[in-house]
């Protein structure tokens, strides 16, 4: 049986990191809420929510860590070529509510993504605190990404896709958006093919943890509400 703490509902404190489970990786603590208050502190500790609707909250914090560093974001050429044929725009936080419902509605491992899970985030957007970057195709929403943005770091959550490569222009649109908001750390949370298509790679959760204590601190820049063509986010200088 596994045996790990149980959050107070009074107290929005975390255990300490280091008593996180190696099986299954990263799993740390059961209960608590998703008020706004819990969740912006868990983040900035490096811990996210991740349950099924059938289980208690589950609080995460898997070792190693999986993120781009956004000047080191990869763009491969049958990306770059295909954007030329495109007339996509990218916008940010113009339809939040939508993207984080299209990436439950069609992720196959969409259980994660609940109605408590959705009514939270939706409430952190309103509080200026989590972000949508989308691709529009028009008027049409084809693709889009959503996150947290705090100091220097913006926490990815999940992604979508209506049309080829809109994910993709949205993860190249928030990398060309870190430029102008001094983000410069995105967290993938754990690894996959995709994400690694993209750059991201693996740093241990101490490393992780070390960032976020400098780049969390950073003053929150706001968000731009001028929009650009996808042909834009190909622009980002190397570092």
């Amino acid at each position: 049986m596994i045996n790990i703490p149980q959050l107070s509902f009074n107290n929005i404190e975390f255990p300490a990191t280091s008593l996180a489970l190696d099986e299954p990786d990263g799993l740390l603590c059961f209960g608590g809420d998703l008020s706004p208050q819990r969740l912006l502190s868990a983040y900035q500790r490096g811990i996210f929510p991740w349950f099924s609707p059938e289980e208690p909250i589950l609080w995460w914090t898997p070792n190693p860590r999986t993120i781009c560093l956004p000047f080191e974001r990869h763009i491969s050429k049958s990306l770059k070529k295909a954007s030329k044929k495109v007339n996509y725009t990218i916008k940010w936080d113009c339809a939040f509510e939508e993207v984080i419902q299209y990436c439950c509605d069609l992720r196959e491992d969409n259980t994660w993504i609940s109605e408590d899970i959705i009514d939270a985030y939706n409430e952190l957007h309103r509080l200026g605190h989590a972000h949508s970057v989308e691709v529009w195709d028009g008027e049409m929403l084809i693709g889009g990404l959503y996150g947290l943005h705090i100091g220097g770091v913006f926490f990815g959550e999940s992604m979508f896709s209506l049309q080829t490569n809109a994910s993709k222009y949205a993860f190249l649109g928030l990398c060309r958006l870190c430029e102008t908001l001094n983000i410069q750390l995105i967290d993938g949370q754990v690894e996959n093919e995709y994400l690694n298509s993209l750059g991201f790679k693996q740093i241990s959760r101490e490393e992780f943890e070390t960032h976020l204590q400098i780049l969390t601190q950073q003053k929150d820049e706001p968000w731009p509400k001028e929009f650009i063509p996808v042909s834009a986010c190909f622009n980002l200088k190397q570092t």
